[in-house]
């Protein structure tokens, strides 16, 4: 898929977008996923998951078709691992599992991976 990437016009421009896109989001994900950790109250907790949940599932969405398969496929695991906190039974319990706060946090050190190899 990669080669056949390569092959489109303009979609290196495209890719170096998503990659400055990226970097925004990546900081993003970074302050909601501390803002739920540090919330105190089962509304803080959920809508800064909820935030990056959904910022999650705007880079799972197209990374993958810009050929940054292993992105997409980390921001798809954190956000499932979200969607089933927020529809779970620990969803109205002020605290945050901190399985998603470590998975938030490789997928974030993964980005920047991303951003210095294409800097």
């Amino acid at each position: 898929m990669t080669k056949m990437l390569a092959e489109l016009p303009g979609i290196e421009r495209i890719r170096q977008r998503f990659v400055e896109m990226l970097d925004e989001r990546q900081t993003l994900i970074a302050t909601h996923g501390l803002a739920a950790w540090d919330g105190t109250t089962v509304d803080e907790i959920k809508s800064n998951l909820a935030s990056a949940q959904a910022i999650l599932h705007q880079i799972a969405g197209s990374a993958g078709s810009l050929g940054f398969e292993e992105l997409g496929r980390l921001a798809r695991k954190c956000e499932t691992q979200i969607v089933e906190h927020l529809a779970g039974p620990r969803a109205n319990h002020a605290d945050c599992p901190i399985e998603i706060i470590s998975e938030l946090d490789g997928f974030v050190a993964h980005c920047r991976q991303e951003i210095d190899a294409h800097a």
